[in-house]
Protein backbone atom coordinates (compact mmCIF):
# COMPACT_ATOMS: atom_id res chain seq x y z
CA UNK A 1 0.00 0.00 0.00
CA UNK A 2 2.64 2.21 0.73
CA UNK A 3 4.45 2.20 -2.55
CA UNK A 4 0.87 2.44 -4.32
CA UNK A 5 0.73 5.73 -1.92
CA UNK A 6 3.42 7.37 -3.02
CA UNK A 7 3.19 6.27 -6.83
CA UNK A 8 0.08 8.60 -6.67
CA UNK A 9 1.53 11.13 -4.70
CA UNK A 10 3.82 12.19 -7.27
CA UNK A 11 1.35 11.21 -9.98
CA UNK A 12 0.77 14.70 -12.07
CA UNK A 13 -2.33 16.61 -11.46
CA UNK A 14 -2.57 17.23 -15.28
CA UNK A 15 -1.27 16.31 -18.42
CA UNK A 16 0.95 13.49 -19.28
CA UNK A 17 3.40 11.42 -16.70
CA UNK A 18 6.74 11.45 -19.29
CA UNK A 19 7.67 14.60 -21.42
CA UNK A 20 5.96 16.76 -18.71
CA UNK A 21 9.13 18.95 -18.14
CA UNK A 22 8.78 22.33 -21.17
CA UNK A 23 12.47 22.43 -19.99
CA UNK A 24 15.40 21.22 -22.40
CA UNK A 25 18.35 20.53 -20.48
CA UNK A 26 17.50 21.14 -17.29
CA UNK A 27 19.60 18.31 -15.92
CA UNK A 28 22.45 19.80 -17.63
CA UNK A 29 23.68 16.98 -19.27
CA UNK A 30 24.87 18.58 -22.68
CA UNK A 31 27.53 20.88 -22.99
CA UNK A 32 28.01 21.10 -26.78
CA UNK A 33 30.16 23.93 -27.00
CA UNK A 34 32.69 23.60 -23.93
CA UNK A 35 32.46 22.31 -20.10
CA UNK A 36 34.81 24.61 -19.06
CA UNK A 37 35.45 27.94 -17.37
CA UNK A 38 33.97 30.85 -19.37
CA UNK A 39 34.07 34.49 -18.62
CA UNK A 40 30.69 36.22 -19.02
CA UNK A 41 32.34 39.79 -18.49
CA UNK A 42 30.18 43.35 -19.36
CA UNK A 43 27.99 42.84 -22.53
CA UNK A 44 28.21 39.49 -22.55
CA UNK A 45 25.19 37.90 -23.89
CA UNK A 46 25.22 34.31 -25.39
CA UNK A 47 25.21 30.97 -25.37
CA UNK A 48 28.72 30.39 -25.70
CA UNK A 49 30.73 28.03 -24.31
CA UNK A 50 28.04 27.01 -21.45
CA UNK A 51 25.29 24.83 -21.23
CA UNK A 52 22.91 23.98 -24.38
CA UNK A 53 19.97 26.00 -24.35
CA UNK A 54 20.78 28.19 -21.33
CA UNK A 55 21.56 31.71 -22.10
CA UNK A 56 23.99 33.62 -20.32
CA UNK A 57 23.40 37.60 -19.43
CA UNK A 58 26.07 40.05 -17.99
CA UNK A 59 26.07 43.54 -17.88
CA UNK A 60 27.49 44.57 -14.61
CA UNK A 61 29.35 47.58 -15.02
CA UNK A 62 32.84 46.11 -14.87
CA UNK A 63 32.02 43.02 -12.85
CA UNK A 64 32.96 39.75 -14.08
CA UNK A 65 31.54 36.30 -13.58
CA UNK A 66 32.66 32.62 -15.17
CA UNK A 67 30.08 29.88 -15.91
CA UNK A 68 30.77 26.17 -16.22
CA UNK A 69 29.96 22.57 -15.55
CA UNK A 70 30.44 21.18 -11.90
CA UNK A 71 29.71 17.87 -10.68
CA UNK A 72 28.65 19.51 -7.14
CA UNK A 73 24.67 18.52 -7.07
CA UNK A 74 21.90 17.78 -4.75
CA UNK A 75 21.53 13.96 -5.59
CA UNK A 76 25.37 13.38 -5.40
CA UNK A 77 25.41 12.69 -9.61
CA UNK A 78 25.38 14.16 -12.84
CA UNK A 79 25.94 18.08 -13.62
CA UNK A 80 24.64 21.00 -12.39
CA UNK A 81 25.69 25.09 -13.94
CA UNK A 82 27.79 26.92 -11.68
CA UNK A 83 28.78 30.54 -11.59
CA UNK A 84 31.82 32.20 -9.75
CA UNK A 85 31.82 36.21 -9.41
CA UNK A 86 35.78 36.90 -10.50
CA UNK A 87 34.97 40.88 -10.63
CA UNK A 88 32.81 42.73 -8.04
CA UNK A 89 30.41 45.33 -8.49
CA UNK A 90 29.23 46.43 -5.47
CA UNK A 91 27.04 49.48 -6.45
CA UNK A 92 24.69 48.30 -9.39
CA UNK A 93 23.56 50.67 -11.97
CA UNK A 94 20.32 50.73 -13.18
CA UNK A 95 20.84 49.29 -16.23
CA UNK A 96 23.12 46.55 -15.11
CA UNK A 97 22.10 43.02 -14.89
CA UNK A 98 23.01 39.16 -14.09
CA UNK A 99 21.20 36.48 -14.99
CA UNK A 100 20.77 33.05 -17.04
CA UNK A 101 17.78 32.53 -19.18
CA UNK A 102 15.96 29.84 -20.91
CA UNK A 103 13.47 29.76 -24.08
CA UNK A 104 10.96 27.61 -24.92
CA UNK A 105 9.74 27.50 -28.14
CA UNK A 106 6.11 28.20 -29.33
CA UNK A 107 4.71 25.73 -30.84
CA UNK A 108 5.72 23.59 -27.34
CA UNK A 109 3.43 25.88 -25.18
CA UNK A 110 0.02 25.27 -27.37
CA UNK A 111 -1.25 23.14 -24.62
CA UNK A 112 -0.83 25.38 -22.21
CA UNK A 113 -3.78 27.50 -23.65
CA UNK A 114 -2.51 31.25 -22.84
CA UNK A 115 -5.18 33.69 -24.53
CA UNK A 116 -8.13 31.75 -23.28
CA UNK A 117 -10.17 31.48 -20.22
CA UNK A 118 -8.61 27.57 -19.65
CA UNK A 119 -5.14 28.97 -19.53
CA UNK A 120 -3.44 26.75 -17.70
CA UNK A 121 -1.53 27.02 -14.12
CA UNK A 122 2.29 25.94 -14.35
CA UNK A 123 4.50 24.48 -11.65
CA UNK A 124 8.39 25.35 -12.12
CA UNK A 125 10.54 23.68 -9.63
CA UNK A 126 14.25 23.79 -8.95
CA UNK A 127 17.66 23.03 -6.95
CA UNK A 128 19.59 25.85 -5.50
CA UNK A 129 22.99 26.82 -4.05
CA UNK A 130 24.76 29.83 -3.20
CA UNK A 131 27.24 31.04 -0.65
CA UNK A 132 25.16 34.94 -0.59
CA UNK A 133 21.83 33.95 1.17
CA UNK A 134 19.07 36.45 0.61
CA UNK A 135 15.86 37.09 -1.72
CA UNK A 136 16.26 35.95 -5.75
CA UNK A 137 13.67 36.35 -8.32
CA UNK A 138 12.78 34.48 -11.24
CA UNK A 139 10.73 35.57 -14.03
CA UNK A 140 8.13 34.08 -16.88
CA UNK A 141 8.38 36.34 -20.01
CA UNK A 142 5.96 35.66 -22.81
CA UNK A 143 6.77 38.24 -25.68
CA UNK A 144 4.08 37.09 -27.97
CA UNK A 145 0.87 39.15 -29.18
CA UNK A 146 0.89 41.43 -26.09
CA UNK A 147 4.11 41.33 -23.87
CA UNK A 148 3.86 40.12 -20.05
CA UNK A 149 5.93 38.91 -17.86
CA UNK A 150 6.07 37.70 -14.08
CA UNK A 151 7.91 37.34 -11.07
CA UNK A 152 8.42 35.62 -8.32
CA UNK A 153 10.76 36.17 -5.42
CA UNK A 154 12.52 32.95 -3.60
CA UNK A 155 15.20 32.87 -0.73
CA UNK A 156 17.95 31.06 0.00
CA UNK A 157 17.95 30.43 3.38
CA UNK A 158 21.68 28.45 4.19
CA UNK A 159 24.69 29.53 2.47
CA UNK A 160 26.43 26.41 0.37
CA UNK A 161 23.57 24.14 0.65
CA UNK A 162 21.25 22.98 -1.92
CA UNK A 163 17.79 23.59 -1.53
CA UNK A 164 14.81 23.05 -3.33
CA UNK A 165 12.56 25.68 -4.30
CA UNK A 166 9.05 25.23 -6.02
CA UNK A 167 6.97 28.34 -7.36
CA UNK A 168 3.15 28.02 -8.84
CA UNK A 169 2.79 29.98 -11.56
CA UNK A 170 -1.22 30.59 -12.16
CA UNK A 171 -2.99 32.62 -15.09
CA UNK A 172 -4.21 35.47 -12.97
CA UNK A 173 -1.47 35.87 -10.72
CA UNK A 174 -1.95 39.18 -9.38
CA UNK A 175 -5.70 39.25 -9.93
CA UNK A 176 -5.06 40.79 -14.11
CA UNK A 177 -6.56 38.79 -16.96
CA UNK A 178 -3.71 39.30 -19.05
CA UNK A 179 -2.64 35.90 -19.91
CA UNK A 180 -6.75 34.59 -19.91
CA UNK A 181 -7.14 37.59 -22.15
CA UNK A 182 -6.73 37.51 -26.05
CA UNK A 183 -3.34 39.62 -25.62
CA UNK A 184 -2.11 36.36 -23.57
CA UNK A 185 -1.73 34.43 -27.02
CA UNK A 186 1.12 32.21 -27.94
CA UNK A 187 1.92 31.97 -31.24
CA UNK A 188 2.07 28.47 -33.38
CA UNK A 189 5.37 29.07 -34.67
CA UNK A 190 9.39 28.23 -34.36
CA UNK A 191 10.03 31.65 -32.19
CA UNK A 192 10.25 32.26 -28.43
CA UNK A 193 6.85 30.89 -26.34
CA UNK A 194 7.86 31.66 -23.03
CA UNK A 195 10.98 32.55 -21.53
CA UNK A 196 12.42 31.71 -18.12
CA UNK A 197 15.28 33.41 -16.27
CA UNK A 198 17.10 33.01 -13.59
CA UNK A 199 18.06 36.54 -11.78
CA UNK A 200 21.40 37.06 -9.77
CA UNK A 201 21.47 41.28 -9.90
CA UNK A 202 19.33 43.60 -11.87
CA UNK A 203 19.75 47.71 -11.68
CA UNK A 204 17.27 49.69 -10.96
CA UNK A 205 15.41 49.81 -14.62
CA UNK A 206 15.09 45.66 -14.22
CA UNK A 207 13.70 45.36 -10.42
CA UNK A 208 9.97 47.53 -10.35
CA UNK A 209 8.13 43.92 -10.54
CA UNK A 210 5.97 43.10 -7.73
CA UNK A 211 6.28 39.09 -6.49
CA UNK A 212 3.82 36.47 -7.67
CA UNK A 213 2.10 39.30 -10.24
CA UNK A 214 1.75 39.51 -14.44
CA UNK A 215 2.32 42.81 -15.44
CA UNK A 216 3.82 44.60 -19.13
CA UNK A 217 6.26 42.63 -20.08
CA UNK A 218 7.31 45.86 -21.52
CA UNK A 219 8.48 47.57 -17.78
CA UNK A 220 11.15 44.82 -17.87
CA UNK A 221 10.42 43.88 -13.96
CA UNK A 222 12.55 40.98 -14.04
CA UNK A 223 13.16 41.19 -10.38
CA UNK A 224 11.97 43.15 -7.40
CA UNK A 225 13.60 45.66 -5.10
CA UNK A 226 14.11 43.01 -2.30
CA UNK A 227 16.32 41.13 -4.07
CA UNK A 228 20.30 40.57 -3.15
CA UNK A 229 23.52 41.63 -5.19
CA UNK A 230 24.86 38.51 -6.27
CA UNK A 231 27.56 40.13 -8.06
CA UNK A 232 28.30 42.48 -4.93
CA UNK A 233 31.70 40.00 -3.71
CA UNK A 234 34.03 37.91 -5.43
CA UNK A 235 34.00 34.40 -4.99
CA UNK A 236 30.07 34.26 -4.53
CA UNK A 237 28.64 31.15 -6.04
CA UNK A 238 25.51 30.26 -7.75
CA UNK A 239 24.69 26.82 -8.98
CA UNK A 240 21.53 25.57 -10.53
CA UNK A 241 20.31 22.24 -10.88
CA UNK A 242 17.34 20.22 -11.76
CA UNK A 243 15.35 22.72 -12.91
CA UNK A 244 11.23 21.93 -14.27
CA UNK A 245 8.88 23.35 -15.73
CA UNK A 246 5.64 21.44 -15.89
CA UNK A 247 1.20 21.67 -16.78
CA UNK A 248 -0.19 22.05 -13.17
CA UNK A 249 0.00 22.80 -9.58
CA UNK A 250 2.11 20.45 -7.77
CA UNK A 251 5.79 19.82 -8.63
CA UNK A 252 6.58 16.23 -9.64
CA UNK A 253 9.93 14.68 -9.06
CA UNK A 254 12.53 15.97 -11.76
CA UNK A 255 12.20 14.19 -15.01
CA UNK A 256 15.41 11.91 -16.20
CA UNK A 257 16.03 11.63 -19.64
CA UNK A 258 18.54 9.69 -21.45
CA UNK A 259 21.39 11.60 -22.99
CA UNK A 260 20.54 10.61 -26.02
CA UNK A 261 16.99 11.86 -25.89
CA UNK A 262 18.13 15.21 -24.52
CA UNK A 263 20.68 15.55 -27.36
CA UNK A 264 18.37 15.56 -29.84
CA UNK A 265 16.69 17.98 -28.67
CA UNK A 266 19.86 20.31 -27.97
CA UNK A 267 20.63 19.67 -31.67
CA UNK A 268 17.33 21.28 -32.67
CA UNK A 269 19.26 24.30 -31.72
CA UNK A 270 22.54 24.13 -31.92
CA UNK A 271 25.30 20.97 -33.56
CA UNK A 272 28.54 21.08 -32.95
CA UNK A 273 30.48 18.19 -35.62
CA UNK A 274 34.69 17.87 -35.45
CA UNK A 275 36.40 15.26 -37.70
CA UNK A 276 38.08 12.68 -35.77
CA UNK A 277 40.70 12.01 -38.29
CA UNK A 278 40.84 10.97 -41.59
CA UNK A 279 37.79 8.45 -41.80
CA UNK A 280 35.06 10.97 -41.68
CA UNK A 281 36.74 14.28 -43.07
CA UNK A 282 33.74 15.56 -45.73
CA UNK A 283 35.78 14.87 -49.03
CA UNK A 284 35.42 16.52 -52.73
CA UNK A 285 36.57 16.20 -55.45
CA UNK A 286 36.45 18.52 -58.28
CA UNK A 287 38.02 18.43 -62.01
CA UNK A 288 40.53 21.02 -62.56
CA UNK A 289 39.41 23.90 -64.91
CA UNK A 290 41.50 26.90 -66.19
CA UNK A 291 41.16 30.88 -65.75
CA UNK A 292 41.73 33.16 -63.31
CA UNK A 293 40.16 31.97 -60.78
CA UNK A 294 39.24 28.29 -61.74
CA UNK A 295 35.64 28.15 -62.62
CA UNK A 296 34.88 24.68 -61.58
CA UNK A 297 33.43 24.00 -58.27
CA UNK A 298 32.07 20.82 -56.72
CA UNK A 299 30.11 20.36 -53.21
CA UNK A 300 29.49 18.38 -50.25
CA UNK A 301 26.25 17.63 -48.62
CA UNK A 302 26.17 17.01 -44.62
CA UNK A 303 22.85 15.90 -43.42
CA UNK A 304 21.77 16.99 -39.41
CA UNK A 305 20.73 14.33 -37.24
CA UNK A 306 17.68 16.02 -36.40
CA UNK A 307 15.91 18.75 -37.99
CA UNK A 308 16.95 22.12 -36.80
CA UNK A 309 14.27 24.89 -35.48
CA UNK A 310 15.10 27.03 -38.59
CA UNK A 311 17.88 27.22 -41.34
CA UNK A 312 21.21 27.92 -39.01
CA UNK A 313 23.83 30.61 -39.21
CA UNK A 314 27.40 28.35 -39.52
CA UNK A 315 30.57 28.51 -38.62
CA UNK A 316 33.43 26.00 -40.08
CA UNK A 317 36.69 24.95 -40.64
CA UNK A 318 38.64 23.81 -43.58
CA UNK A 319 42.39 21.42 -44.09
CA UNK A 320 42.73 21.15 -47.49
CA UNK A 321 45.98 22.28 -50.15
CA UNK A 322 43.92 22.28 -53.82
CA UNK A 323 40.78 24.00 -52.95
CA UNK A 324 39.89 27.67 -51.62
CA UNK A 325 36.55 28.15 -49.66
CA UNK A 326 33.98 30.47 -48.52
CA UNK A 327 30.89 30.88 -46.44
CA UNK A 328 27.29 31.76 -48.64
CA UNK A 329 23.88 31.16 -47.00
CA UNK A 330 25.62 28.93 -44.73
CA UNK A 331 26.78 26.85 -47.20
CA UNK A 332 30.53 26.09 -47.83
CA UNK A 333 31.27 27.07 -51.60
CA UNK A 334 34.53 25.14 -52.73
CA UNK A 335 36.25 26.33 -55.91
CA UNK A 336 39.35 24.24 -57.27
CA UNK A 337 42.97 25.16 -57.61
CA UNK A 338 44.06 22.22 -59.10
CA UNK A 339 42.49 18.64 -60.11
CA UNK A 340 42.16 15.72 -57.37
CA UNK A 341 40.47 15.15 -54.33
CA UNK A 342 40.55 17.07 -51.01
CA UNK A 343 39.11 17.17 -47.92
CA UNK A 344 36.95 20.55 -47.19
CA UNK A 345 35.21 20.33 -44.06
CA UNK A 346 37.09 19.63 -40.84
CA UNK A 347 34.59 21.02 -37.87
CA UNK A 348 31.48 22.70 -38.05
CA UNK A 349 29.09 24.42 -35.75
CA UNK A 350 25.21 25.21 -36.77
CA UNK A 351 23.28 27.34 -34.81
CA UNK A 352 19.15 28.41 -35.02
CA UNK A 353 19.21 29.04 -31.33
CA UNK A 354 15.97 31.52 -30.13
CA UNK A 355 17.43 34.58 -29.17
CA UNK A 356 15.99 38.14 -27.82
Amino acid sequence: MGNARNLADNLPLTGASSNRNLIINGGFQVFQRSTAVVTASTGFQGYYSTADRWKIYANAGGGNYTTERSTDTPSGSGFSLKAVVTTANSSLSSSHYANYDHFIEAQNCQHLAYGTAAAKTLTVSFFVKSSKTGIYTIALYKPDTTAYMYTKEYTINSANTWEKKTITITPTAGGTSFITSSGGAIANDNGIGLGLSFNQAFGSSFSGGTSDVWGLGSNWNYSTTNAVNWMDTVGNTFYLAEVQLELGSKATPFEHRSFGDELARCQRYFYSWTSSGLSDNIYIRSPYSTGTPPNSSASAAYTFPVTMRANPTMTTSYNFSRFTASIHNAVAQIGTTSAGNAYATTSFTADAELSL
